[in-house]
């Protein structure tokens, strides 16, 4: 377990952690950049709820006051809900925080980092960040983490909004494991189908579990990518979506939106063109990937022993 000035570890993880139990990490840019009050709220502590009635402790990752905290009491996670001005935290942004003393929501890298300096190897979020449609060059921190930070990482795929082929192009060039959990196509996050393929498809979590210990084991250092699909209920097909991305992407161009503002943009404009069904969509895949992560580690948890990393 990790012992540095900037952390902050809550008891119950610093006890998860001694014994071995299973823990999954949660982001927090969703609370703090991602969705509206108190929706964020209600999100963070369903998300919470969800690992807890898999098996699991949750770790939700957030900055308060420039300190790094791995899991958070519900006074936190109100403060951070609730708070007027919050950084986005990714790699080059801990240090601005820090120095700042500023309140962050972190992002799937920021997340990565600090579960993997924590020793945290489970983590579940929405959808990855990736290479953007709008200009080739703007490509998310999240893939440089996914080929350096050993930790699997459950996602319903990339978000929709992203150039999905490019990204998977770029996820295989760095050697990155593309699981799909239970499908053979890679989820395009609002849609369940996006017409590309998976390097691997695993049908439990075991399965899961076994497949991380052998890419570990082997000296392998990149993350797991494990992609479930949302819940059939909840999906909106392709078709439907690809206008109206596309309609948003050029209101972005048009507006000279980019860097960590053309994500949260694109995804509130969509959420508007859809009449909030995008927004429901979004929040029944992050507790169906929730669920997915606590159970895989649960099956991870038997599994330390044998891990190389």
């Amino acid at each position: 377990m990790i012992k540095h000035p900037n952390f902050t570890i809550a008891p119950e993880i610093k006890i998860a952690l001694d014994l071995g139990a299973p823990i999954v990490a949660l982001e927090s840019t969703v609370i703090t950049h991602g969705l509206p009050r108190p929706q964020n709220l209600e999100l963070a502590r369903d998300m919470e709820k969800n690992v807890r009635d898999c098996g699991a402790t949750p770790a939700t990752v957030a900055l308060l006051n420039g300190q790094i905290h791995i899991g958070l009491s519900d006074e936190e996670l109100v403060r951070l809900s609730d708070a007027e001005s919050t950084l986005k935290v990714s790699h080059r942004d801990f240090a601005t925080a820090i120095v700042k003393k500023a309140n962050g929501g972190t992002t799937v890298a920021g997340t990565m980092f600090a579960a993997n300096m924590t020793g945290i190897k489970v983590f579940a979020t929405g959808g990855i960040g990736g290479v953007h449609k709008e200009s080739s060059f703007d490509i998310s921190t999240d893939l440089r983490s996914l080929a350096n930070i050993p930790t699997i990482v459950v996602c319903a795929g990339a978000k929709a909004i992203l150039d999905l082929p490019a990204t998977l192009e770029y996820l295989e060039t760095m050697g990155v494991p593309v699981v799909g959990y239970q499908t053979d196509e890679f989820p395009a996050f609002y849609s369940r189908e996006s017409g590309l393929g998976v390097s691997v498809r695993l049908d439990s979590p075991k399965e899961i579990a076994e497949f991380a210990q052998a890419h570990w084991n082997l000296g392998m250092k990149s993350a797991i990518l494990v992609t479930n699909p949302v819940p059939e209920t909840e999906s909106i097909p392709k078709s439907e979506m690809e206008p109206i991305i596309a309609k948003a992407s050029a209101e972005a161009i048009k507006q000279g939106i980019h860097g960590q503002k053309l994500t949260p943009f694109l995804l509130s404009r969509i959420s508007e063109l859809t009449e909030g069904k995008s927004l429901r969509t979004n929040l029944a895949l992050l507790l169906n990937n929730a669920r997915l992560a606590a159970q895989i580690a649960e099956a991870m948890s038997g599994k330390k022993k044998a891990w190389a990393i």
